[in-house]
């Protein structure tokens, strides 16, 4: 890992860490409480934790499965708190119900060696695909309906850059190349992705506070 990715995984961090400040005390001002804030301050907490272990172990460490199960706590967190926030009578206790499930289902096919390598692929990428939807199409519809500021749709583009992220790590983890994903090119973009998704996210929320 270069000073460039040092550098920018600090400046993620440093942006996660103001964003779960601003969250909180959102959280703690108004009443009643803005409860989705909490699942929100998870992944964020989960995001500034995430780009200290890589500053501190390099990007080798993303292939173990505690990274590959704590970091699945980002999604899990935005897409909850956005169901919680915006359809919580008719969507929170059973998304929160497969969040629980889905999670346990990724420890599980992780940390049980027997488990097969599609069953690992299966379960990990039909909960991601759920919380990445999610967090995706909630902001679109929610901003439609009037319920939140059109700048919330940085919401949306923070998952659009997350999904780019995961696409780059899939080629990089494979011995194949698709297009212009080289190896170099994956681990050139890896970090600034980071970064501009955690600006994304933290633009989209301030909006929404702020509104």
């Amino acid at each position: 890992m270069n000073v460039f990715d040092l550098v920018t995984l600090l400046l993620t961090g440093l942006v996660a860490a103001y964003l779960v400040f601003r969250l909180y005390n959102n959280y703690k001002l108004n009443k009643p409480k803005t409860r989705p804030n909490i699942p929100y301050m998870v992944s964020f907490i989960v995001l500034l934790v995430s780009g200290l272990l890589l500053i501190f172990f390099g990007w080798e460490i993303l292939p173990r499965p505690e990274i590959i199960v704590v970091t699945t706590l980002i999604p899990l967190g935005l897409a909850v708190g956005l169901i919680c926030e915006f359809h919580k009578e008719k969507l929170g206790k059973s998304y929160k119900l497969f969040a629980v499930v889905g999670l346990i289902a990724i420890i599980l096919t992780r940390f049980i060696p027997e488990v097969p390598r599609g069953l690992q692929i299966v379960a990990i990428a039909s909960v991601h695909t759920v919380f990445g939807l999610t967090v995706f199409l909630v902001p679109i519809f929610a901003i439609k309906a009037g319920k939140a500021p059109k700048g919330f749709i940085f919401v949306t583009i923070g998952e659009v850059l997350i999904g780019l992220g995961g696409i780059a790590l899939t080629f990089l983890k494979s011995d194949k190349q698709l297009l212009f994903f080289s190896p170099e090119f994956v681990m050139m973009i890896l970090a600034p992705l980071l970064l501009l998704m955690a600006l994304a996210f933290t633009y989209g929320f301030m909006k929404k506070m702020t509104a």
